[in-house]
């Protein structure tokens, strides 16, 4: 696996790929690394949704179709929230992104549901509704956030080989990816 960033530095490295998927022809390795980081993706949502809108409950179905069920609910929960925080963005375009708090739009959601506060409508329906009220009222400063928790700094690395050899600064970076059969030898 060969990672080039923008800046010119090039890194090298063998990987294994360990699987269970053996059938080479239904199964291609290109295909299963691709598939890797996307995996990551979709573990950092659902923890995400675990972190936030559970607060850390468990599914209440104890069947299959049920627990599909409600993941779905979760998801399309989600995704409405993130429109409703672009909608935000794009209504007051002086607003960042950063500064729209998700617990915000969930709690205000929730209110909306629960007790039917701001269901009625009166006027023009407009890009921003309650929820977007709510979470303008509560947004972020625009400044710098501090850390809640304090950041740990490593004064040494237990693998002295890898020291001062990562870049500090986030760069673009493409990936190529040959596969090695199995037996090759240099």
């Amino acid at each position: 696996m060969t990672v080039t960033l923008t800046d010119g530095t090039r890194r090298t490295e063998l990987w294994r790929l360990l699987t269970t998927l053996l059938d080479a022809e239904r199964h291609p390795v290109t295909e299963l690394i691709e598939l890797y980081h996307r995996r990551w993706q979709a573990e950092t949502c659902y923890f995400s949704l675990k972190s936030t809108i559970l607060d850390g409950r468990v599914l209440r179905s104890r069947t299959v179709p049920g627990l599909e069920q409600e993941i779905y609910a979760l998801l399309t929960v989600y995704q409405a929230l993130i429109r409703m925080a672009g909608d935000l963005t794009t209504a007051h375009p002086h607003v960042s992104p950063q500064q729209v708090i998700f617990t915000v739009l969930l709690q205000a959601a929730c209110d909306q549901i629960v007790t039917g506060n701001g269901t009625t409508v009166t006027k023009p329906v407009t890009l921003v509704g309650a929820i977007g009220h709510a979470a303008l009222t509560n947004l972020m400063p625009p400044q710098r956030r501090w850390r809640v928790k304090s950041r740990m700094l490593k004064r040494y690395s237990k693998y002295p080989f890898n020291r001062n050899r990562h870049p500090r600064t986030a760069q673009k970076h493409t990936l190529h990816t040959e596969v090695i059969p199995d037996g090759w030898a240099p």
